[in-house]
Order: C-alpha cells, then sequence, then structure tokens
C-alpha cells in the first residue's frame, strides 16, 4: 500500500482541521462585522429605533446575511452583550493576573473599572436596551434572564479569588457590590456625557475612586477599648 500517496490525498486535505476553513472564516468575519455595525447603529440611532438593514447596509451585506447569523435584533443584541462581556473578564483577568501581590491586583481592578467611564457608547447602549425591555413588559423577563444566563455564565467568581482575602465574601454581598458599581459608572457617565459642565470628567473620575474603595474595601468599625 502506498502510504505517501494515503497522506497526500486530496480526502485528507479536505478534511485536515490544521487547515484553515475559508468559509469558516468568511462566515465568522461577516458576524463581526455585523456585531461591531450594530454596536454603532444601535448607540448612535437608539435599540428601538435602529433597523435591521441599516446594520447590514453598514457592513455591505442584506437582510439575508443578517438572518443568516441572527433571529432577530434581541438576539444580535445578546451576542454583542456575550461578547462584550467576555473581552472585558478577560481583560480584567489579564490585568490582575499580571501580579502576584493581591493588593497589586486590587488596584488593577480599581484602574480598570475607572477607565471604563471612556467607554461612553456602550453605557449609552446598554440604557437603551434596558429601555427598550421596559417598553416591552412581555419580553422584560425573557430579557432579563438572558442578561443573567450570560453573567452566570462568564465565572466572575475566578476575579473575587484574586482579590485580597479580606475582600471575600458571601455571593450575595459579591453580586451586590457589582450592582452598585455598575450603576454608579452608568449613572455617573449619563450625566457626565449629558452635562459635562454640571459635572466634569475629573469629578466622575474622583467619585468613582471614593466609592469604589467604600464598596470594595469599607472602612473597618474602630473598637473602644
Amino acid at each position: 500500500m502506498n502510504t505517501k500517496a494515503i497522506a497526500g490525498s486530496p480526502s485528507e486535505t479536505r478534511t485536515n482541521p490544521s487547515r484553515p476553513n475559508k468559509h469558516r472564516q468568511k462566515t465568522e468575519a461577516t458576524r463581526m462585522a455585523l456585531l461591531g455595525s450594530a454596536r454603532r447603529v444601535f448607540a448612535g440611532q437608539g435599540f428601538e429605533a435602529s433597523r435591521i438593514e441599516d446594520i447590514a447596509a453598514e457592513t455591505g451585506h442584506t437582510r439575508g446575511a443578517f438572518y443568516a447569523h441572527f433571529s432577530s435584533k434581541e438576539d444580535l443584541f445578546f451576542a454583542l452583550l456575550e461578547e462584550e462581556a467576555n473581552r472585558r473578564v478577560h481583560q480584567i483577568r489579564s490585568a490582575m493576573e499580571s501580579h502576584q501581590d493581591p493588593e497589586l491586583r486590587l488596584q488593577a481592578l480599581r484602574n480598570y473599572y475607572l477607565n471604563r467611564i471612556a467607554d461612553r457608547q456602550w453605557v449609552m447602549l446598554m440604557l437603551e436596551f434596558k429601555l427598550f425591555a421596559l417598553r416591552h413588559p412581555k419580553l422584560r423577563a425573557q430579557l432579563a434572564a438572558t442578561h443573567r444566563r450570560i453573567r452566570a455564565s462568564l465565572k466572575l467568581e475566578i476575579i473575587d479569588q484574586l482579590l485580597p482575602a479580606r475582600l471575600h465574601a458571601g455571593r450575595e454581598r459579591e453580586e451586590l457590590r457589582k450592582i452598585a458599581l455598575d450603576v454608579i459608572l452608568n449613572g455617573l457617565v449619563l450625566e457626565h456625557a449629558y452635562d459635562p459642565q454640571r459635572i466634569s470628567k475629573g469629578q466622575v473620575i474622583s467619585v468613582l475612586e471614593r466609592l469604589f474603595d467604600v464598596l470594595m474595601d469599607p472602612p473597618r468599625p474602630k473598637h473602644s477599648s
């Protein structure tokens, strides 16, 4: 038997998993382009006002290409949310794991949190979608459940384990801490975007620094002697 002929046969070439599949690459490129377009269109026009045609057209594709990847605008939004959430968790873990000292890991998390004020587009996008959910009560429970599922899949407890031991808390307290930090950040970024003369970027950072420190590492009560 000619083993060399078999090894180089066309059938093996087609099934070799190490060779890039051009169709798969093109499909993934289209999907990523639609996600990028959606981020811009949703933030610029508002989630409810955005049209599937506009999202597809910005990438040079049609509605048919859109529906080949996503079943609806809501489906697209959650794909965008999941991608963004995974990207952020990866960035946080990379920043924290670059330090051996838990205190420096806490500082890395603090810096990452403060730097999030630069992404005003994402804050506006999340606000738009939540307003959409509130306007459609029949969908709200489903949308909120999907959002919770995505958060649960992120394994955020790994990040908590990288923090100093004194900051380890029960799941309920950790979740409340994350919710409070997100709500405060989103509110301040929105207020700054609306009226920067009332609250400047420097003031936003100052408030976030103080609130992060209080929520993440609250002062211990002093015991009288």
